[in-house]
């Protein structure tokens, strides 16, 4: 393994970016260090180490981006590979359910369409507090339930618990 040579270190409060040369590597690989202060609840916890009020993030890159534009562009590209590890595990997209390659092209696109419209309506309707929830956890507050489907002359009505703890959520949704 080649030893590397740190020649330079820029940085102010909040990134710290260093170039590294491998000899081993043709190319030069950039580490970019964000440090970012923790939220007020996270910093009151007492901790045995010292300096525990920020989180450290760690990139290594290539690219000739702002230290800014790097950590923007990462976060991004882990927040997609999050959303693509929900669509596998919760939505099942990993998996061949058919033997003909168009059928479960058919199925993989609906699975996508569901998945899409689940997060329109998460980002739609439900609170800030509740983005973070995966699909599984969705179908278990708002699809799993019990109500009571009632038909008149000219409606249909679903009525619910009136313990229902999640029933603002579906009056915000129908107005």
């Amino acid at each position: 393994m080649g030893s590397c040579a740190a020649p330079s270190a820029k940085g102010d409060d909040k990134f710290i970016t260093t170039d590294y040369l491998q000899q081993c590597r043709e190319k030069d690989r950039r580490f970019v260090v964000s440090r970012v202060l923790k939220p007020e609840k996270e910093r009151a916890q007492l901790s045995l180490l010292e300096g525990s009020e920020y989180d450290y993030f760690f990139f290594v890159t290539n690219t000739t981006l702002l230290s800014e534009k790097v950590v923007i562009y990462y976060e991004k590209r882990g927040n997609a590979e999050n959303y693509i590890k929900e669509a596998k595990y919760d939505m099942a997209v990993g998996h061949l359910l058919l033997k003909s390659f168009w059928a479960n092209e058919a199925v993989f696109q609906m699975m996508m369409l569901s998945y899409n419209l689940f997060l329109l309506f998460k980002f739609d309707s439900l609170d800030s507090s509740e983005y973070r929830q995966q699909i599984k956890t969705f179908r278990l507050k708002y699809v799993f339930l019990a109500a009571k489907i009632i038909k008149t002359a000219r409606y249909v009505i679903m009525k619910l618990s009136e313990n229902y703890p999640y029933k603002g959520v579906y009056e915000k949704c129908l107005v």
